[in-house]
């Protein structure tokens, strides 16, 4: 009896402890499950926006749901998310906590770096440089076919307007000049390599994103702008580029360091990686993010 007793009591007391041991790994994971985020967000660089976009359209259709992903993901639809203002905002919104990654196409200030702390980690994408690019229907193309940094520094002030001040046998037509905005890292970029503390011409044009710049290039054929060399290589219909300095804005000048008007492609984090952030940056950086990179006319740095 005493056996018969006792086990109704065992078995009620085991039941009720398993029953609390599965109600807290239900709970555990519902907490894990409303933890997840869904969104992975970018910002900043207008130059990476476009492959970073490209690369997680890509990757949703692939994967559809995190899940598909990974087993341990909740099946919640992927949503990576990018916003494009500028390099300039893509460290700070990282600092404030807006965006997971920040992107940029020039090389991180010391402040921005130091903005993120010891989290920081740098993302290398591609390598990209500024042509000096003109309308292909403009005279010059077929006269001239490289400048010296110091000739495009003294356009780009306004020091030279006209075409004929280049080569006598053009016509004397007024030089429109086509720059970014000074929020972008192309502006600080050029700034750097060419004009050296030189005001750019009052005159110049500012465009909000390279694909702009590249627009109002083709689109009038007296206008010299710096397009990124992804830019310039999906317009190269419309646009020609000069060598400076000797040197072709090519492949492999750009990574032997010949070309000397370039930049970095990247993007910057401050704190360590979630499983799912880990999961879309490894698929940025293998064989099918790489041809992505190339399709967007960039050179993959991996």
């Amino acid at each position: 009896m005493k056996y018969r007793t006792k086990c109704p009591c065992s078995f009620l007391a085991l039941s009720l402890v398993l029953a609390m041991v599965l109600s807290l790994c239900t709970a555990c994971g519902r907490r894990a499950d409303d933890d997840f985020r869904a969104q992975i967000h970018f910002c900043g660089s207008t130059s990476l926006a476009s492959v970073i976009a490209s690369i997680g359209a890509s990757f949703q259709e692939t994967y559809g749901t995190w899940d598909k992903v990974d087993s341990r993901f909740p099946a919640r639809p992927i949503d990576i998310a990018v916003t494009s203002g500028g390099s300039g905002d893509g460290p700070s919104s990282v600092a404030d906590g807006t965006a997971d990654f920040g992107m940029l196409a020039r090389d991180i200030k010391d402040r921005e770096r130091a903005s993120l702390g010891e989290g920081y980690h740098d993302y290398p994408v591609a390598y990209d440089a500024l042509t000096i690019s003109v309308n292909r229907a403009n005279p010059v193309v077929g006269k001239l076919d490289q400048l010296s940094t110091d000739t495009i520094r003294r356009i780009f002030s306004g020091q030279l307007t006209y075409w004929d001040e280049l080569d006598a046998s053009l016509e004397h037509k007024e030089i429109v000049l086509v720059i970014r905005d000074l929020s972008g890292g192309a502006a600080e970029v050029f700034e750097q390599h060419v004009m050296q503390g030189t005001p750019i011409s009052a005159n110049a044009i500012q465009s909000p994103s390279m694909g702009a710049l590249a627009a109002k290039i083709a689109e009038n054929p007296y206008a010299i702008g710096y397009a990124g060399y992804g830019v310039y290589q999906m317009n190269q219909a419309d646009l020609f580029a000069f060598s400076v300095d000797g040197a072709a804005p090519t492949e492999e000048n750009i990574l032997n360091g010949s070309y000397p008007i370039q930049r970095p492609v990247h993007f910057v984090t401050n704190r360590p990686l979630s499983d799912a952030e880990q999961a879309f940056v490894d698929y940025i950086f293998s064989e099918h993010g790489r041809t992505i990179v190339r399709e967007n006319g960039y050179i993959p740095a991996y």
